[in-house]
């Protein structure tokens, strides 16, 4: 794929200029002032995959670039791994004053009593909206666009966003299509509307979008918990899509804030496929060292993966340095944000 995909008609889905001024709102400020992330202890090796089902390990790095993942143990799933997030957190910053809870997953422990209630039990933080989401792995950005609308309407000013991931409570191992892809973890953040430190990462820009009008939108990913689970039974679409949807969504936020791919310090795209990162680069031109990559230990930890990724890299960023985050998942949603540290 190269880089004839960039045009401006394409940056901009083919939208004429009114309707993506109308599209692309004026972001009111948002920082992040805290990140942190949780990864179960067992560790599941490619081996265990060539054991089972005769796949291996130099395969299935080739393709993904998987060497290892988390698997959560038997007492843990999605809410406990949000209560060890939000514990970490904690351990960073002062939660007692948050006023917003945004949690997000497609792998709910409880349909009912989602992360969010959990998170807000724990914090025992009475009469704040608490929401919960689902775009699949795009949902990390979904969840944060909730909060800008939250800030922009003044119903909160510092929310706390959870993405938690319990990818091996659903997945089959011996589905060899995408049942070595999957791993478990999770990530928080504290973001808030105005600057605590000179240490917050200003929120320049984000944008999401739907793109379940292409033809196997629907049926290229699933996961029905009651019929087999997550299978990909369409792959390579998925690998098409997001190899055109990660790199357009993140050109729209820098021509928002009327930046070029020049400033760029890092990418953190969505960590489905190694392949897929480095596609996403050298469509955009920029060289792999400016890749953040986390899935050759982790698997796809779904939307918690690049909250996890940039909690882990959060002290190695410099100041005035641009991220871009960048994100496509199953049905199909996809999304961008540019950070500032």
């Amino acid at each position: 794929m190269g880089n004839t995909i960039l045009s401006r008609k394409d940056l901009t889905f083919g939208l004429e200029t009114h309707q993506v001024a109308f599209a692309l709102p004026i972001l009111a400020r948002m920082y992040i002032h805290a990140v942190s992330h949780y990864l179960p202890t067992q560790v599941i090796s490619n081996e265990h995959f060539t054991e089972l089902n005769g796949l291996s390990s130099e395969w299935i790095i080739e393709r993904t670039g998987i060497e290892e993942r988390r698997k959560a143990a038997p007492e843990e799933n999605t809410n406990t791994m949000t209560l060890d997030v939000v514990r970490a957190l904690q351990a960073k910053t002062d939660l007692s004053t948050i006023d917003l809870i945004v949690g997000a997953t497609y792998t709910p422990y409880d349909t009912i009593v989602s992360l969010a209630h959990e998170a807000q039990h724990e914090l025992g933080i009475a009469d704040i909206p608490v929401v919960s989401i689902s775009t699949a792995c795009s949902s990390l950005i979904n969840a944060i666009e909730v909060v800008e609308g939250y800030f922009a309407l003044n119903k909160a000013t510092r929310a706390l966003v959870i993405v938690s991931e319990h990818n091996t409570a659903y997945n089959n191992d011996r589905d060899t299509v995408s049942g070595h892809l999957w791993g478990d973890g999770a990530a928080a953040l504290l973001i808030t509307k105005e600057r605590q430190s000179d240490s917050d990462f200003e929120i320049k820009a984000l944008l999401t979008g739907g793109a379940a009008h292409t033809a196997k939108a629907t049926t290229a990913v699933v996961l029905k918990p009651i019929d087999g689970g997550v299978v990909m039974p369409s792959g390579r679409d998925v690998f098409i899509n997001a190899c055109q949807y990660m790199p357009k969504a993140s050109l729209q936020v820098l021509d928002r804030c009327g930046l070029t791919l020049a400033d760029v310090d890092y990418v953190l795209p969505h960590q489905a496929n190694l392949r897929i990162s480095r596609n996403v680069m050298n469509t955009l031109g920029l060289p792999e060292e400016k890749l953040i990559s986390n899935i050759q230990r982790y698997g796809n930890t779904g939307c918690a993966g690049c909250g996890i990724a940039l909690s882990e890299n959060w002290d190695t960023f410099k100041k005035g340095e641009h991220i871009v985050i960048t994100v496509f998942g199953g049905g199909y949603s996809y999304g961008a944000m540019l950070i500032e540290a």
